[in-house]
């Protein structure tokens, strides 16, 4: 008798909570300002993180022989294309020791829809991360909503990226 009620009420709870965990994102007042950086893209552009304010950015370090980052940039090609209208803005900071040597190829056979530079591990030491993938998702004023380091869960960083888009940069408020 024990069995059947107890797989009934794991039943019941299971449709009464949420598909998908609540975003896991810094309370707006907690968050810190970005590091600002200016890198060059593969056409030679300078890349200004700073630019970005009054966007959502999410901000991917990743390299062509992790693993985990190639999982994970298709998602964030996806999110580009799904979010870009409403705020978002990917950005991909490769962490590739021969630089372009290695990323151009990649960057040739992959469909990345966003822009790509090459950063140091110094990079690492300033936003806070020590191994990849390292993927942080920045408000719209330019403060860290979430650093999420190693693979994300797709469903959930989709979560805290619609979350962050409803959000209204305070220069915007005021």
């Amino acid at each position: 008798m024990r069995g059947p009620m107890v797989t009934t009420i794991a039943l019941v709870v299971s449709f009464a909570l949420p598909a998908v965990a609540p975003a896991d994102l810094t309370p707006a007042a907690s968050r810190k300002t970005a590091p600002d950086f200016t890198l060059t893209d593969r056409k030679g552009a300078p890349v200004k993180l700073s630019a970005y304010k009054g966007r959502v950015v999410l901000l991917d370090f990743w390299a062509t022989w992790c693993t985990g980052c190639k999982v994970e940039i298709p998602w964030y090609v996806e999110f580009q294309s799904k979010y870009k209208k409403n705020g978002l803005s990917a950005l991909g900071v490769s962490m590739d020791d021969d630089g372009w040597k290695s990323v151009k190829p990649f960057l040739q056979q992959h469909k990345i829809n966003y822009p790509t530079v090459i950063g140091n591990w110094d990079m690492g030491d300033r936003f806070g991360f020590s191994s990849m993938p390292a993927t942080l998702l920045i408000d719209r004023d330019g403060r860290i909503a979430d650093l999420h380091v190693g693979m994300v869960d797709k469903a959930a960083f989709e979560n805290e990226i619609q979350t962050l888009l409803k959000e209204r940069a305070k220069s915007a408020a005021n």
